[in-house]
């Protein structure tokens, strides 16, 4: 049974990759943080890094808390890889390493520019990474997911179904825009397929799930996952945009900010990865996003 290492294995992620690759890999899970001058003995063929400082909304974090987490740590791991004698390293990076805001799909061609630390943490590990000649025999993977989600953890969209089950009406019925989604299980299965499929060319590969979404089909899922009757208000944008610049002086819930972010496009390609892995993802997206709401009752 060949040794899997899993850096980040108690996180969301981490958990269900053990779960869905135990059954044929010995996972060793690895907890690991950024120490200047520290070496790592990889006794694995196989290094999944997943572990990393994600987004701080409560915006406490020191700038150089994503670096080190995020750069720093991923260096060290990666030289220890490269001075191994494991055979593939997988980068769990992220859309953010590329942009905050895009325009049409997001492609792998796509020039990088992210604005956040946490975006230009993990962009600046994604060119460290690419910058080292790989030997012929090892493989190296950088993935980039959007929001991932899954059964045992909400995230952002427990505030969408928070107002759905609460009866309350979503008043951006007017806006059109559309995300691509994640399902953790599209994700376990597309890591098992790089790990088992040796053609697979090393890279960066976008990964989401097949078909992007509104927020208003989002609000529709959720209230199927309820049994109740989605809500929804076709207010005039312009209006909405209005009323969020008064809260941007009163400090209302909201603001153009969080507007923004509500009604922004960000749709990602996962053409690159489809092609390389020549399978259908297991879960359609609005699927996998049924049963994550649906466990929000539980």
């Amino acid at each position: 049974m060949r040794k899997v290492i899993i850096t980040g294995a108690s996180g969301f992620v981490g958990v269900n990759l053990t779960d869905y690759l135990k059954v044929d890999y010995k996972i060793l899970a690895l907890s690991a943080r950024y120490i200047s001058m520290q070496r790592f003995d990889l006794g694995a063929e196989i290094i999944i890094h997943l572990s990393g400082k994600a987004h701080d909304l409560k915006k406490v974090s020191k700038p150089q808390d994503y670096y080190d987490a995020n750069f720093e740590l991923t260096k060290q791991l990666f030289d220890a890889f490269l001075e191994s004698k494991a055979k593939v390293f997988i980068f769990m990076s992220t859309v953010k390493a590329v942009a905050d805001n895009i325009e049409g799909r997001m492609t792998e061609e796509i020039t990088a520019d992210p604005k956040t630390h946490y975006g230009i943490s993990k962009r600046q590990a994604e060119e460290y990474i690419l910058s080292k000649s790989l030997p012929i025999d090892k493989r190296v993977f950088i993935l980039r997911p959007c929001m991932i989600h899954g059964i045992g953890n909400k995230g952002n969209l427990n505030l969408l179904y928070q107002l759905v089950a609460k009866g309350l009406p979503w008043p951006l019925g007017g806006f059109t825009n559309k995300r691509s989604f994640l399902s953790i299980e599209n994700l376990c299965f597309i890591i098992k397929e790089l790990l088992e499929n040796s053609k697979i060319p090393s890279g960066i590969y976008n990964i989401s799930d097949d078909v992007s979404l509104s927020p208003n089909e989002l609000i529709k899922i959720i209230a199927i996952s309820l049994n109740k009757k989605e809500l929804v208000w076709n207010v005039n944008p312009s209006l909405i945009k209005s009323f969020a610049k008064l809260g941007d002086f009163l400090y209302l819930p909201l603001n153009s900010e969080r507007l923004q972010k509500l009604t922004e496009n960000y749709v990602v390609s996962n053409d690159k990865l489809i092609e390389a892995i020549g399978k259908p993802l297991p879960i359609e997206s609005k699927e996998g996003l049924l049963k994550t709401f649906k466990s929000f009752k539980k």
